[in-house]
């Protein structure tokens, strides 16, 4: 099984429109809100901090650039190959490596766990946008790259994200200029509920080592000047041990 083509189509549609500067995309914010916070909640939980740190859904690197400063090797995948051509352009010095994956994709999971060994994973609002059907093999595809020594990080957007969105995009004045774009490409968050993302993990082989709640910080603000920030569940998830 692969990801649908509509959900391939609406994000090669998205980032080949994206403009080219950082932080011109609603959730590209800067590294040290988002990944740098991350990191603090993710690196305690590691079993190994020398694996290779896969950004799965890396879009433009952003993060991707972020991480490598702090892992030895890095590989953003991506299932567009636009998204991948803003990251490459970014990254001129090749601090990361990046590569077209379909996580979902039936055997691609398993075929760049064989190249890398184990590794962690980095995964930032990924599940929400999937299509129902896919998100089950999306996470096991996950736990195909961590093999048994790798450790996943995930965030996701909580139920109580919605109601935010929905509230920006219905305004008077429609949603924020960088919000509309998301809406325009049919890449309006997904439901998943709360308590389904550790039954994904579970299904998958997975057991949920840390979790918490992390506001969700965009690159957009209100219009009284203050940062929209998205309620968001994270959850760090590895083989038992």
């Amino acid at each position: 099984m692969s990801v649908t083509s509509r959900y391939r189509e609406a994000w090669e549609g998205f980032w080949r429109e994206a403009p080219a500067e950082q932080g011109a995309v609603f959730w590209d914010a800067e590294p040290i809100l988002t990944a740098g916070a991350h990191l603090a909640l993710f690196e305690p939980q590691l079993a190994e901090h020398g694996l290779p740190l896969v950004d799965l859904g890396c879009g433009n690197g952003t993060q991707t650039r972020f991480l490598a400063d702090r892992f030895p090797r890095v590989l953003g995948v991506d299932l567009s190959a636009a998204a991948l051509d803003h990251a490459r352009r970014a990254d001129p010095a090749g601090q990361a490596t990046y590569r077209l994956l379909d996580a979902a994709g039936k055997g691609e999971a398993q075929t760049l766990h064989a190249e890398l060994g184990d590794a962690n994973v980095y995964m930032r609002g990924v599940l929400h946008q999937a299509d129902p059907d896919d998100r089950q093999p999306l996470v096991d595809g996950l736990a195909a790259l961590l093999g048994e020594r790798g450790r996943a990080f995930l965030v996701e957007l909580s139920e109580a994200a919605k109601p935010v969105l929905m509230g920006l995009a219905q305004g008077p004045d429609g949603p924020p200029p960088k919000l509309a774009p998301v809406f325009r490409h049919g890449l309006a968050p997904g439901e998943v509920a709360d308590e389904a993302v550790p039954v994904y993990l579970n299904a998958a082989g997975l057991t949920v080592l840390a979790s918490g709640d992390l506001p969700l910080t965009t690159t957009e603000y209100r219009a009284d000047g203050t940062r929209i920030e998205l309620p968001s569940k994270w959850l760090v998830a590895g083989r038992s041990v």
